[in-house]
C-alpha cells in the first residue's frame, strides 16, 4: 500500500472512553440517589439490633413522623384511607413485606394503632424498622 492509500483508508476503531466515562457518571449517580429512595419522609429512627428484613421481594414502607402523619412512601394516608391503599399495594404484590417507620419522637400508640390495624386485615408479615446501629445492653448480675 502507498502512503496515500493509507492515509485516506477509513478506520472502523470505536472510541470507548468517553462511553467509559459517561457509564461511570452514570454508576455514581445510582449509587448516591438509590438509598435517598427508600424512604420517602425524613424519620429519627429508633436504634435496634441490627438485623435485617431477608428475602428479596420489595418492602412497602409505611411512616409515622414525629406529629403522628401516616406517609405510604411520601404520600400522606389517612388512617381510614390506609387500609385500601395498602390493599390495592398487595393486590398487585402479594409477596411484598410492610414495614413500619415510626420516628423516635411519635407516639408508641401510634405506630402500634397502624401495627394492629395491619394485623386486624390479615397482614401478619409487618415489621418495624429501625436505626442500623446496635444498642448495648447491660447485663445485670
Amino acid at each position: 500500500m502507498s502512503r496515500a492509500q493509507r492515509r485516506n483508508k477509513i478506520r472502523a476503531e470505536v472510541n470507548l472512553t468517553p462511553l467509559i466515562d459517561i457509564m461511570m457518571s452514570l454508576l455514581a449517580i445510582f449509587m448516591i440517589t438509590a438509598p435517598l429512595l427508600t424512604s420517602g419522609i425524613p424519620l429519627n429512627l429508633p436504634k435496634g439490633d441490627g438485623h435485617q428484613i431477608e428475602g428479596k421481594e420489595k418492602t412497602l414502607d409505611i411512616g409515622v413522623d414525629a406529629k403522628g402523619k401516616i406517609f405510604i412512601g411520601t404520600e400522606e394516608v389517612k388512617m381510614d384511607k390506609l387500609l385500601p391503599k395498602v390493599t390495592a399495594i398487595v393486590a398487585e404484590n402479594p409477596k411484598i413485606q410492610m414495614v413500619i417507620s415510626g420516628d423516635r419522637q411519635s407516639s408508641y400508640g401510634s405506630v402500634i394503632e397502624v401495627m394492629a390495624l395491619l394485623r386486624a386485615a390479615g397482614y401478619t408479615q409487618v415489621g418495624l424498622k429501625t436505626d442500623a446501629q446496635v444498642m448495648k445492653v447491660e447485663k445485670k448480675k
